[in-house]
């Protein structure tokens, strides 16, 4: 299952999934689809939607991610996950999971560990650069399934060239070729995923309510959906905003 998803950032703690595609792929090809956008509740970075597209007209309808994260881990089924640095996106998708009461436990294979392998050392191993590397044409560059789609292309080109049959060529070097083979075969093989996250708690009334008088007392624009917010994610932008702006005197 190739998977990659759009986000707010970096951190999955503090950040947003806006986009995910999946590719299901059985026997070396693709079966089937998965692509939806979501709503992260607050507004895009410039950074974001330069790098991605994406805009927030174009979330502003879209499903939460507690909406479809069950449809989502039931189109996943068995297969392990595949993905160009593949624990980045497990983190969000199991942090969504768990915060909706959902088990989703998986192994998973990282094309970009793969490149590192493989490829040349010198080299730059980013989705775009593998890609060129292995004559991969790519439609659209940092787009979900778009991205979930060529990173199963770059596996395949990968798994053509690198995993092959044993047939040692001379027998006195059977032992060492022998001994890469395993490393090599060992390399592509999916391997379990620990992600240990905790389910976040909505904030409370009294929290909710503290946040709305500093930013009305401070007279500031805050771009999110205050009652989406974790009890974790209010401590957060409070401090922010007490750091910047000050205390209510």
């Amino acid at each position: 299952m190739a998977v990659d998803l759009e986000t707010t950032g970096l951190e999955a703690k503090r950040e947003k999934i806006i986009e995910i595609g999946a590719i299901r792929v059985v026997d070396g090809r693709e079966t089937d689809t998965y692509h939806s956008m979501v709503n992260p509740w607050r507004s895009l970075e410039e950074r974001i939607t330069e790098l991605t597209g994406i805009t927030d007209e174009m979330v502003e309808h879209a499903p939460d991610i507690g909406d479809i994260i069950e449809e989502f881990v039931e189109f996943c089924g068995q297969f392990p996950l595949l993905g160009h640095r593949i624990m980045f996106d497990y983190g969000f998708l199991k942090r969504a999971a768990v915060n909706h009461g959902i088990s989703f436990e998986k192994s998973g294979i990282d094309t970009l560990k793969l490149c590192r392998r493989f490829m040349p050392e010198d080299q730059p191993k980013n989705l775009s650069a593998a890609c060129a590397f292995f004559g991969i044409k790519r439609k659209t560059a940092h787009r979900a399934l778009e991205d979930a789609r060529d990173a199963h292309l770059l596996y395949q080109q990968l798994a053509g060239r690198f995993l092959k049959r044993w047939e040692p060529d001379f027998v006195e070097e059977a032992a060492e070729e022998k001994k890469k083979f395993s490393e090599d075969q060992e390399a592509f093989a999916a391997k379990p995923m620990i992600c240990k996250v905790k389910k976040e708690v909505p904030a409370t009334k009294k929290q909710k309510e503290d946040l709305r008088y500093l930013i009305k007392y401070h007279k500031i624009d805050v771009p999110v959906e205050i009652d989406r917010l974790s009890r974790n994610e209010v401590s957060r932008l409070k401090d922010r905003i007490i750091f910047q702006y000050g205390r209510i005197q």
